[in-house]
């Protein structure tokens, strides 16, 4: 499996303290320079999520990312016109769909691709015609899958917050579900990725899932890096992940 690590804690951090103030010299720490210490330390890619309220990644992040960058990046976003038009200026290697609501703290389910076919078939069409690949972040369920490939996504990434967040005998029935969607998608030669909750103890069971080709976690790398330093965050997560 590949690992994408997922920055926008880093940028957190920033804004926490220089948010209006990113000219400062003292504007830390830059998520640009904690990405390439992650690619040093052997990630495959970055993700970055460009939010409609720019919470904590900012429109030049993604473009000095888009700059520097010997991996991939990743932007994840909201099916809006502004960040659409944002994207296609860019030109990221890849941008993973994903639901925003601003009032939640995090991504807090996947998107509906059932309910809002007619909104994202033009939005991918576009995406597409840059030479895009595009990623639609979606639950565990085949409605969802179904509907990613009669769009034309090439990749899904399966959200696992239900799987993160429960124990016990849910969590098992919330892994059998991830296990049959990345079954099921396979065979409809969808590149299956996953991400959401995923970390250092749950990824031993995240490896069990068949056919997942790359992960995309930020926050427990983030969190772990405050006591190892980030490189070693990344070094052991692939490490995890591989067994």
């Amino acid at each position: 499996m590949k690992l994408g690590v997922n920055i926008d804690h880093i940028a957190t951090i920033r804004q926490a303290r220089y948010a209006g103030m990113l000219d400062s010299v003292n504007a830390e720490p830059d998520p640009v320079a904690a990405a390439a210490l992650c690619e040093r330390a052997g990630c495959h890619g970055i993700t970055a999520h460009l939010r409609a309220d720019r919470r904590h990644i900012q429109d030049r992040d993604i473009t000095r990312l888009r700059a520097s960058l010997l991996t991939k990046l990743n932007l994840e976003m909201g099916n809006t016109k502004e960040i659409l038009d944002f994207a296609l200026h860019i030109v990221p290697d890849e941008v993973c769909l994903v639901p925003e609501n601003r009032a939640e703290v995090t991504t807090e389910g996947g998107l509906d691709c059932v309910g809002q076919r007619d909104a994202l078939a033009p939005t991918i069409k576009r995406l597409q015609s840059a030479g895009i690949r595009v990623s639609l972040f979606i639950e565990p369920s085949p409605d969802q899958i179904e509907m990613a490939r009669e769009l034309g996504a090439e990749i899904i990434e399966l959200h696992t917050g239900a799987f993160a967040n429960a124990t016990g005998t849910e969590q098992k029935e919330e892994l059998t579900r991830l296990r049959s969607a990345a079954d099921f998608a396979h065979g409809l030669k969808l590149q299956v990725n996953a991400g959401h909750g995923i970390n250092y103890t749950n990824i031993a069971l995240i490896r069990t899932v068949p056919h997942l080709t790359e992960l995309n976690i930020g926050h427990s790398i983030v969190s772990h890096a405050a006591f190892s330093g980030l490189g070693e965050a990344v070094r052991g997560m692939l490490a995890a992940m591989n067994d």
